[in-house]
């Protein structure tokens, strides 16, 4: 497992932009850690996740209701990856997460989580 620590999270205005930042405490391209993902949860639904970084060769996708808006990269001299949102809306307010696994990053396959940073969106 690798220790996860977001960071960034906080209010902002609807049309506004966040760069939430995931710090690893260890190399984040590894035999045991090939893919970065984000994660997020508003309260009353299901966590969700957002989209994924391959940490080889920084290759990304996301889901549809946040592609072109949010962007996923990596710094691996950090071991860090970021995920930055434009056009925050208000239903992008939740808790946010990153974790880490080893092929595949769905919430059933990663094997490490961070604690999450909270993103409130107002309109």
């Amino acid at each position: 497992q690798v220790q996860l620590v977001e960071s960034g999270g906080g209010p902002v205005e609807a049309g506004g932009s966040l760069r939430l930042s995931c710090a690893a405490s260890r190399s984040i391209f590894s035999s045991t850690t090939r893919c970065m993902a984000w994660f997020r949860q508003a309260p009353g639904k299901e966590r969700e996740e957002i989209g994924t970084i391959y940490t080889e060769l920084g290759s990304t996708n996301y889901r549809p209701s946040v592609s072109g808006r949010f962007s996923i990269s990596q710094d691996k001299a950090k071991n860090t990856v970021y995920l930055q949102m434009n056009r925050l809306r208000s239903e992008d307010t939740a808790l946010y997460y990153c974790a880490a696994g080893a092929g595949m990053c769905s919430a059933n396959e990663v094997h490490s989580w961070g604690q999450g940073t909270q993103v409130t969106v107002s309109s």
